[in-house]
């Protein structure tokens, strides 16, 4: 049985601490820019359907982004493509679960682990799911050859204890971008279930980040990022030459990864920055405040704070 202590390898290069304070400059930005209520509620909506679409695109989705977002908006049954659907249907109705539980601070722990599973494999009504009972592997769609042996089944309850500890200790002395990049990549390294564990490792880091106050309110998709370079991602991922776990890979240098995760956050960031700022422009444009009489003037007095928001005071229904 392996030891339950996850004590993570990895440096903070220039580039990882210069795109945290990027991460950090932006986060203050955007926290107080000032944004219209119906622009802020439409880029929400954009961003979560996009996650939705690219995250589970990446384990092999057919659906398109229009044909996803028909799905999550009830507008369509496509038949052929059921199973496509329910992933999609399952990824959109977890994003608000794992806001909830960032805006109540729950911990991080088995619970909600295994609920984000449940939830991603089967839906909201499924009951909790359990930790794989047997060995998995994963394989190269092409040639069949094993990409990757997981750690055995008898520890991963074990390693996943461990995990869970390593955060709650982490927690007060650890940037949270890192452990959001930490937690997923060892959760998809333990593979603690025998599908779904790449949505659920996706999820857990927005529930991290979201929790830590970088989530900005859910108006930027991570997982649409990934998806622009799935090898990038993939090779980030893969931080020790041999495939199986126990061949020194339970004690690879996550440098590579944390930095790939570190820099997308980063321009993720930027980008959200910018399309906030873009929709937040300045209301109370003076040209027009002088075409205003004494009442007009009271009445926009009055609405002007409900109408322009910041993105951080804002909190969906």
């Amino acid at each position: 049985m392996v030891k339950v202590k996850w004590d993570p390898r990895y440096s903070i290069t220039d580039k990882i601490a210069s795109d945290l304070m990027t991460i950090e400059k932006i986060r203050v930005q955007v926290e107080n820019a000032q944004i219209p209520l119906s622009s802020l509620s439409r880029i929400r909506e954009s961003a979560r359907i996009r996650s939705t679409h690219f995250s589970t695109q990446i384990e092999g989705n057919r659906l398109t982004l229009q044909e996803a977002r028909d799905v999550v908006n009830n507008q369509r049954v496509i038949q052929e493509k059921a199973r496509d659907a329910r992933e999609v249907k399952n990824y959109w109705d977890a994003l608000p679960k794992i806001e909830e539980w960032a805006q109540e601070l729950r911990p991080f722990d088995e619970y909600v682990i295994k609920k984000t599973h449940s939830i991603v494999e089967k839906g909201l009504r499924a009951k909790l799911s359990e930790y794989r009972s047997e060995q998995n592997v994963i394989r190269d769609s092409l040639t069949n050859a094993i990409i990757y042996l997981p750690p055995e089944a008898k520890d991963v309850p074990e390693l996943m204890g461990g995990l869970v500890n390593w955060e709650h200790e982490a927690r007060n002395k650890t940037p949270v971008p890192l452990i959001a990049a930490l937690v997923h990549y060892q959760f998809v390294t333990i593979h603690p279930f025998y599908d779904g564990n790449g949505r659920t490792a996706r999820l857990l880091s927005t529930f991290i980040l979201q929790r830590g106050g970088y989530g900005l309110n859910g108006i930027y998709s991570l997982e649409e990022y990934h998806a622009s370079d799935l090898q990038l991602y993939y090779n980030s991922l893969v931080t020790h030459p041999h495939h199986n776990y126990y061949e020194e890979r339970e004690k690879a240098d996550l440098t590579g990864w944390v930095g790939y995760f570190v820099e997308l956050l980063a321009k993720v960031f930027e980008a959200a920055k910018k399309e906030v700022l873009t929709q937040g422009e300045n209301p109370q444009d003076p040209v027009l405040l002088r075409r205003l009489d004494h009442r007009q003037k009271n009445v926009l007095s009055m609405f002007a704070s409900r109408d322009f928001l910041t993105v951080f005071t804002y909190t969906p229904i």
